[in-house]
């Protein structure tokens, strides 16, 4: 018997639930926060939080504290680009030939094949 009341099972929020986050968001689209990148997502973007409300930031790594501008903002989540700090902007603005120091002629070192040297019998 139901008495009147409306009986729920299980979590709530799926259907017909309240959903997003209840309230105000704690962030803004275009505004910039400082945040510290806590995990990572399925997607492999960095996933801080702000007054318990989860940012996505593009190319974030676990740890990494750094500047980030709210590029959107849903129900749920935000989602957020590096703006500066943590080096993931200045890694992302280098191309991959600039990874590696140049080296001189000079500078590198004389290859030898180890099988060569097998091979000369004992002086």
């Amino acid at each position: 018997m139901s008495y009147g009341r409306e009986r729920s099972y299980g979590g709530g929020g799926r259907f017909g639930g309240q959903r997003g986050f209840g309230g105000p968001k704690p962030v803004e689209s275009g505004k910039e926060y400082d945040v510290e990148i806590a995990e990572i997502s399925r997607q492999g973007d960095g996933i801080a939080r702000i007054q318990g409300f989860v940012i996505f930031v593009k190319g974030g790594r676990v740890g990494q504290k750094t500047k980030v501008r709210i590029t959107n903002v849903g129900a749920r989540f935000a989602t957020a680009e590096i703006v500066s700090g943590g080096g993931a902007a200045e890694e992302a603005s280098q191309s991959k030939s600039d990874v590696a120091p140049a080296v001189t002629e000079a500078e590198k070192p004389e290859l030898q094949d180890y099988k060569s040297d097998e091979e000369k019998p004992p002086e």
